[in-house]
């Protein structure tokens, strides 16, 4: 049975990525429609070896459609994702607009996926933050076996978590810096252009930013209540992939070679790890890959039970629309939804 799927914000970078990986995995959709803004409507969007016509969101009937993978913005979401789940087609949303909402499972495949089973109160299912959601895929297999009681991150976030504009911000920055053009300043509160800005979202009454307490709420509501988790959140100059400097403590004893081991094997994961030049992973060889990579794993002697590592991944596919595909194959593999439009 072929399934009817909806993505919403199909010209964005994150649309245009979930289409391409459908189209990647075979995903078992009968039909595959393009949805955007009324201004984005009738533009034209690749899926496979196919041409489709964006439609306009505003008008659209979701009552024969299956899934609709959400990636337009929060207050796009808060508005229509409830509307959408009312008509019986399950959301899978992008953005922050249901990640902390008591009946909305969030959700990374590898990590929790029991919680899906909670999805058909609202019919919407989370995706975690970007930067999040490679952390936990890389925390969950050693949480298992050692127990994590704090964990404190550093991440290096590429301009594409900030959509099209951010990323033409850069590129002509960085042409300015070697024509002597203007500088202009837009989506970023300083310069990105070879630099570095420690800020991603807004200011919090505490000093932390929304990025940061993004990571520290996630984290507890997929993984564990009880770790702690700190987080600095820096922007980067660099395209597509996020990285992050991780250190972890744990409650019980586990060597570096433990835990290589125990990553090899993990769901999602690569270990890239030669301790020589070039030994390791970097978010240029992460673009376009779907596995979350780590390197320089080794233990920290400042603490007992501590281990720092690496962690890689391509932000646009991991952090935000391969995982969004991922919770759409688990809905049919756990035969929790029919296909209303075969069916019919």
């Amino acid at each position: 049975m072929g399934y009817k799927v909806a993505v919403v914000g199909a010209t964005g970078n994150v649309g245009r990525e979930m289409l391409d990986i459908l189209s990647e995995r075979a995903f078992p959709a009968d039909e595959v429609v393009a949805i955007a803004s009324r201004r984005s409507a009738g533009q034209e969007v690749s899926f496979g070896d196919k041409i489709l016509k964006v439609k306009a969101l505003d008008t659209y009937d979701f009552s024969d459609t299956d899934i609709c993978l959400m990636s337009a913005g929060g207050e796009i979401s808060k508005e229509w994702s409830p509307r959408i789940g009312q008509s019986g087609c399950v959301v899978i949303d992008n953005s922050s607009a249901f990640r902390y909402h008591a009946d909305v499972p969030l959700i990374v495949p590898e990590v929790n996926p029991e919680a899906i089973d909670g999805f058909s109160k609202m019919n919407i299912i989370a995706n975690p933050n970007c930067s999040t959601a490679q952390l936990v895929v890389a925390l969950k297999p050693l949480h298992d076996v050692a127990k994590i009681t704090r964990v404190v991150v550093a991440t290096y976030q590429s301009v594409s978590g900030a959509g099209k504009e951010a990323m033409d911000e850069l590129f002509q920055q960085t042409r300015s810096v070697f024509t002597a053009g203007q500088m202009t300043m837009e989506k970023f509160p300083k310069r990105i252009a070879f630099n570095v800005i420690p800020q991603i979202d807004v200011f919090l009454d505490d000093g932390s930013t929304k990025e940061e307490w993004k990571m520290v709420a996630e984290t507890k509501k997929m993984l564990d209540p009880k770790i702690k988790l700190t987080a600095t959140c820096v922007r980067v100059p660099v395209f597509i992939g996020h990285a992050e400097a991780v250190n972890v403590e744990f409650e019980n004893p586990i060597s570096p070679e433990e835990a290589t081991a125990i990553l090899r094997s993990a769901p999602g994961i690569l270990v890239v790890d030669k301790r020589e030049p070039g030994g390791y992973m970097t978010p240029h060889e992460a673009a376009g890959e779907d596995a979350t990579y780590i390197s320089r794993i080794r233990a920290d002697s400042t603490v007992d039970n501590g281990l720092s590592f690496w962690c890689v991944a391509d932000n646009l596919r991991k952090g935000a629309a391969l995982n969004t595909v991922q919770i759409a194959e688990m809905l049919i593999n756990r035969k929790l939804l029919k296909g209303r439009a075969a069916a019919a």
